[in-house]
């Protein structure tokens, strides 16, 4: 398997022609509401990459990838930090949460994953996730629950107040912990003073948390690099094959998404280029992820779920349990409106359906295809909630195979109805599928072409 390269860079001494964008990024992103094993598809791909990197979001994310019966689950590093011969970047649009970037590599080391710290490098230009963020995004949560009667489902790790804190320009920076720490720490306080006058019942032990800060800045210090040109030299060096990991998913970005109930982040193809700093020119390959069903974590509208049996069905075989949260996962069928619509905004050059198998023992199998309003088809994917919450969706229902497919490896092995089911996704979305998952392993993913 291979990650193709256009444009390779001029050789050395050559005179480079304007128009020579350099080496070009493969991006993974999610096509759906997260949650579509984007891990396995990056791990895929990570075994040939010298540089995977997370763009976007924070230890909000949850990547699991199976590598030799161990289980990996990721949250802030990159899937591919797993390949000992690549390196992983954590990008400026990610916001880090320390103590769990530590905690995380850790877990991991005990499964056996070695050497993690000597392969990351973080973007100086990275936003910090403190402590009171998240107790922040707690309150936050319940305020919401008593004003408005609902809750908008975050997974509470302090990703919005980061964010927020980013774009109201009071924000901290790893290169804010790295200067003078009594700059940092005056800064620090003033943040913490901030969010005390918005939520008086938030107490913060300041002189704790700058010290246990102090630590894990010498700890961090050796990964941190200037993330603009350290991308910029992979890009324009020589022949690399670089790999970028989308966290969350198309229908959960701040801008396209069912807003409010989303992320903070921009997690379609934008954020690649504003959370790593390459130019659009450097896009190369964009692959989304969709599961061969649909699945949300939280609240929010879901046209196609399905609160039934088969919709506890898919919960159950489907192990459908936040990798973060621990939230069972809401399930229904696969919505091919939001698909197309993802496709709009990415422009996906092929996509990867996982988790087939799961379908295996369905009589039938249903495919929304379209939504309507008050009896008429709507051409666009609704901005507002309230209207997404009353389309009636336009279903295409298939016969399910009936057969086990867990132990397909190529396209042949698939019965002709799961085959009938894949090619009909392909054509209504006008992007070609290039992997179908039947499990979790690497072994799992079915390459098409």
């Amino acid at each position: 398997m291979s990650l193709n390269i256009t444009n390779q860079p001029a050789a050395a001494g050559q005179k480079r022609p304007r128009n020579d964008a350099g080496n070009r990024v493969t991006v993974v992103l999610g096509a759906q509401w997260g949650d579509e094993g984007k891990g396995k598809v990056v791990d895929l791909l990570a075994t040939e990459a010298d540089i995977v990197c997370r763009c976007q979001g924070g230890n909000n994310a949850g990547h699991t990838v199976v590598v030799d019966g161990k289980e990996y689950d990721f949250h802030l590093l990159p899937s591919g930090i797993i390949n000992t011969k690549s390196i992983s970047l954590i990008g400026n649009g990610v916001v880090i949460h320390l103590p769990g970037l530590f905690e995380e590599g850790d877990k991991n080391e005990k499964k056996g994953l070695r050497g993690w710290e000597k392969r990351l490098i973080v973007s100086d230009r990275a936003h910090i996730v403190f402590d009171f963020h998240q107790v922040v995004d707690g309150l936050q949560e319940t305020e919401r629950q008593a004003q408005e009667g609902k809750s908008i489902g975050t997974t509470k790790k302090g990703i919005g107040p980061a964010y927020s804190s980013k774009a109201s320009r009071i924000g901290l920076r790893v290169c804010d912990l790295l200067g003078d720490f009594s700059d940092f720490s005056t800064r620090f306080k003033n943040l913490v003073r901030h969010y005390q006058s918005m939520h008086p019942s938030l107490t913060v032990d300041t002189e704790d948390q700058l010290k246990k800060l102090k630590d894990y800045a010498e700890r961090l210090r050796p990964m941190v690099r200037d993330g603009v040109y350290y991308m910029y030299e992979a890009l324009h060096g020589p022949p690399k094959r670089i790999l970028v990991e989308g966290a969350n998913a198309a229908l959960l970005d701040i801008d396209f998404g069912t807003y409010p109930f989303v992320t903070s982040s921009n997690c379609t193809v934008g954020g690649v280029c504003t959370g790593l700093g390459i130019p659009p020119l450097n896009i190369g390959d964009v692959f989304g992820v969709a599961k061969a069903y649909s699945t949300r974590v939280g609240i929010g509208a879901f046209p196609t779920e399905q609160l039934n049996a088969a919709g506890e069905l898919l919960q159950t075989r489907g192990h459908e349990v936040g990798v973060t949260t621990g939230r069972k996962r809401r399930c229904g069928w696969l919505d091919l409106v939001i698909m197309r619509y993802a496709h709009m905004i990415n422009g996906f050059t092929a996509i990867a359906l996982t988790k087939l198998d799961i379908l295996d023992v369905l009589d039938e199998i249903k495919v929304g295809i379209a939504y309507k309003l008050n009896g008429k088809r709507i051409p666009h994917f609704p901005a507002n909630m309230d209207i997404l919450h009353k389309v009636e969706v336009e279903y295409e229902t298939f016969p399910g195979w009936k057969t086990d497919t867990s132990t397909a490896r190529k396209w042949n092995d698939l019965p002709a109805k799961a085959q009938n089911y894949i090619r009909f996704i392909e054509n209504h979305i006008g992007v070609p599928i290039k992997w179908v998952g039947v499990g979790k392993s690497r072994e799992c993913m079915i390459q098409m072409f």
